[in-house]
């Protein structure tokens, strides 16, 4: 039996017809199943998601829950007593796949983590490090550019007729730049620098979607080019593509329309992003500031910038001090980069920010470790194509056969 881990998101039927595991599936006579997690999707538990309904919303809950339902279709489908289910998950269902072998080895006989940022983390600026590093691959000409463009930004908004520039070539929402308001400024700054972080985070990873076609060659293609104009032009065409390509007329900047999406509470209205920052105020921090020696974007989201969203979005008792304990507290309970489940490979890209947090490096022999050089987020999880890189061709094969091996060996 194959187990693929839904995660922060609603699960894609398309998952059940293509992709690396399905071949897997083919190679050794399995089963498919995929499990959508608890509160995001169409799986509503709750009638919505207050705050007093999202205390049923954690990585433990979601663990029980897979615990649960693999009991419940050994039953149902009447399973022999040796039946070996695998799991598979990719980014924060690559930690729920390492954990549920971790902490249900009864159940569960192997799993394939990909991804995965098993060290819960509040301050996190190695993310943005990597997505240095990532767009350095293109070339330092790239990252020159970025960093310049973002020194221009922080001296056009100490004036008037500087602030107005940025809210013409940015494609600013309403209303003009307030530079006394600090959440604003960091929002903008972020944002801009989202554009470069999701990119690198999924580059070339055979996915469909409206962006999957924009690479690290595609930005780093605009950024050097001069006849564009300086580096905060370049920096703005990154942005209209962007906006243009989601079909955006403007870029919506101001943090308390950004805070009052996240406080409501319908699920009509929510596609996962309150479920997923409530759990990273709970659980895992994540926060991807600027705090960084390398800073590739400048200084101008600081942590405390995402700290302060728990509370403004969740209530003043979701403190910078209930979220450090969190933190420490799902280290301590799965281990961190010291996680002790065996029969697990932990896969990662080198293109990837999340590997800055994962298992890169085989600790033990039992569950070895996959650092692919070139490749982003999950790409070993996808479907192959005649493009892919031959180490992460390699890697599949090399996850195929631990499968196999693993799969020989008794419960």
């Amino acid at each position: 039996m194959f187990l693929m881990i839904g995660g922060e998101g609603e699960v894609n039927a398309t998952w059940m017809v293509q992709g690396a595991w399905v071949e897997y599936a083919k190679e050794y006579n399995a089963l498919l199943f995929q499990v959508e997690h608890r509160f995001y999707g169409k799986s509503h538990p709750t009638s919505d998601m207050s705050v007093e309904n999202l205390k049923y919303l954690s990585s433990e809950q979601a663990l029980a829950d897979l615990a649960y339902f693999i009991v419940s279709m050994n039953n149902q489908h009447k399973l022999p007593p040796n039946t070996k289910w695998v799991a598979f998950g990719g980014s924060y269902p690559g930690n729920l796949a390492a954990w549920v072998r971790y902490k249900y080895p009864h159940l569960i006989h192997a799993s394939m983590s990909a991804s995965g940022p098993v060290l819960a983390k509040v301050d996190f600026p190695e993310y943005m490090d990597v997505v240095k590093d990532s767009l350095a691959t293109h070339s330092s000409e790239c990252v020159e550019a970025v960093e310049a463009a973002n020194k221009h930004i922080n001296i056009l908004l100490k004036t008037p007729v500087g602030q107005k520039t940025i809210q013409e070539h940015f494609r600013l929402c309403e209303p003009p730049i307030d530079t006394n308001n600090f959440n604003d400024i960091a929002n903008l700054l972020e944002s801009l620098a989202s554009n470069f972080a999701g990119v690198v985070q999924y580059n070339k990873d055979n996915r469909v979607s409206s962006t999957s076609k924009i690479t690290i060659d595609t930005l780093c293609n605009i950024m050097v080019n001069e006849t564009l104009g300086t580096p905060v032009i370049r920096y703005a065409a990154v942005n209209s593509l962007f906006l243009d390509t989601m079909e955006e007329q403007c870029l919506d900047y101001t943090y308390e329309n950004y805070i009052n999406e996240l406080k409501n509470t319908s699920w009509e209205q929510n596609t996962g992003g309150r479920q997923w920052t409530y759990q990273t105020c709970t659980e895992f921090g994540f926060y991807q500031s600027s705090e960084s020696k390398n800073a590739l974007f400048g200084e101008g989201f600081p942590v405390d910038f995402f700290i302060q969203q728990c509370s403004d979005i969740f209530g003043k008792g979701f403190t910078k001090e209930l979220l450090y304990r969190a933190v420490e507290r799902s280290n301590t309970i799965y281990g961190g980069l010291d996680l002790k489940a065996t029969r697990v490979v932990y896969v990662h890209g080198s293109i990837d920010p999340w590997h800055a947090l994962g298992i890169t490096k085989t600790r033990s022999p039992q569950s070895p470790a996959i650092y692919i050089s070139g490749t982003a987020h999950c790409a070993n999880m996808y479907p192959s194509a005649d493009t892919d890189l031959p180490a992460l061709t390699a890697a599949r094969k090399q996850i195929s056969s631990l499968i196999g091996k693993w799969l020989q060996e008794p419960k």
